[in-house]
């Protein structure tokens, strides 16, 4: 398992990458974020990625996912 990225490493990631590669990574496990995308409300030092609202059966879906994938 991965560790968490330190805050001052996420804060050279772009955010636009960063939430491209989520889409296609939820995409290939059939999970859709219709509200992904880069926060609008951000400043730019912090550049936070929005997730969104979601289903509760997406939400399982997400959480199956990551789990299956934790195990791998």
């Amino acid at each position: 398992m991965t560790s968490a990225p330190d805050i001052h490493d996420a804060a050279g990631v772009d955010p636009f990458t960063a939430v491209e590669s989520l889409r296609a990574a939820l995409d290939r496990a059939g999970i859709v974020l219709p509200s992904l995308g880069v926060d609008p409300q951000d400043t730019p030092r912090v550049r936070l990625v929005e997730l969104g609202r979601i289903r509760p059966d997406v939400a399982m879906r997400l959480a199956d996912a990551l789990l299956r994938g934790a195990a791998a």
